[in-house]
């Protein structure tokens, strides 16, 4: 039997052979179709004319091309690029794929008009609006970040104590679990008439609304998560001696977690499609007040 030394076992480890050309090609395949696709794009924006007048159809060709110059350089240079190579192969698949629908969708609307303008704008029409109507966009974003922000955390502390509340104690549950029944699986929007009636501003109306659509499913899944705790753990804590402020707090709270985490995830997700209805009933700022006033105009980029 052949034996090797401790200097020749290192050399057979560190001399591996060099991966085939077949290899290196299953492994930058998608990140050269990318590169190809971003090429196409951007032939797409120069070759032909536009239908329309686009200002920014030049800029985003050459853009493409950039983009495309990137992808193949990491590819022919990903062994020496680190993390930063590896990072474009994974994400080289989705890379080709948006390149394949932007070369679609520039066919489509800015040169050949398959699709009806100004119903489908292409894609430089939206980098305008993003270059020439940057002011009111972030201050339409920053309204918006401010009430959905005001009506989420209202709702997720308003849902979280009324979950613990019906998971813990079977008299808050036997008075709030109907009402929780009757109020719940109605959506939010269909509050909007007393809503807007019963608040005295359109801004704390809104606000409200968004702490509906949060506060249900926290709601549901804190009681259902502080219900479903085993006994043995309320059992061991008494035990030791523990107290029921200590159960709830200790023991039901960080076991409930799981489903409490979830619950907000739901919960962030229903306010925001409250959030862009609201805003188009009567709030003067925010994205579904830019919604609107975009459709007014017919600025369907917009």
């Amino acid at each position: 039997m052949s034996t090797y030394s401790l200097s020749e076992a290192d050399g057979l480890a560190t001399h591996r052979p060099a991966p085939s050309s077949f290899e290196w090609l299953r492994a930058s395949g998608p990140a050269i179709v990318a590169g190809l696709a971003w090429i196409a794009f951007g032939l797409s924006c120069l070759l032909w004319d536009d239908v329309g007048d686009w200002s920014r159809t030049h800029a985003l060709g050459f853009s493409a091309f950039v983009i495309a110059a990137v992808a193949l350089f990491g590819t022919v240079s990903a062994n020496h690029l680190g993390g930063a190579g590896r990072a474009l192969r994974q994400r080289a698949p989705w890379l080709a794929a948006l390149g394949l629908f932007l070369t679609l969708w520039e066919l489509a609307t800015a040169k050949f008009a398959w699709l009806p303008l100004p119903f489908f704008p292409p894609p430089q029409a939206i980098i305008e609006v993003y270059t020439d109507d940057l002011p009111k966009l972030l201050d339409s974003v920053i309204a918006s970040v401010k009430l959905q922000l005001g009506g989420y955390l209202i709702g997720a502390a308003v849902g979280f104590l009324t979950g613990v509340s019906i998971g813990w104690s079977r008299s808050v549950g036997y008075w709030v679990h109907p009402v929780l029944r009757f109020i719940g699986p109605l959506p939010a929007t269909a509050w909007l008439p007393i809503a807007f009636f019963t608040f005295p501003s359109s801004w704390s109306a809104s606000t409200f609304l968004i702490a509906l659509a949060t506060g249900f499913p926290v709601t549901v899944l804190t009681w259902s998560g502080v219900a479903s705790v085993s006994s043995a753990y309320y059992d061991v804590a008494r035990t030791l001696g523990a107290k029921p402020s200590f159960l709830v707090t200790k023991v039901a709270i960080p076991a409930a977690l799981p489903h409490v985490f979830v619950g907000l995830f739901m919960g962030l997700g229903s306010s925001f499609a409250v959030l862009v209805v609201a805003e188009m009933i009567g709030v003067k700022a925010g994205l579904g007040w830019y919604l609107q006033w975009a459709q007014g105009w017919a600025a369907y980029s917009n």
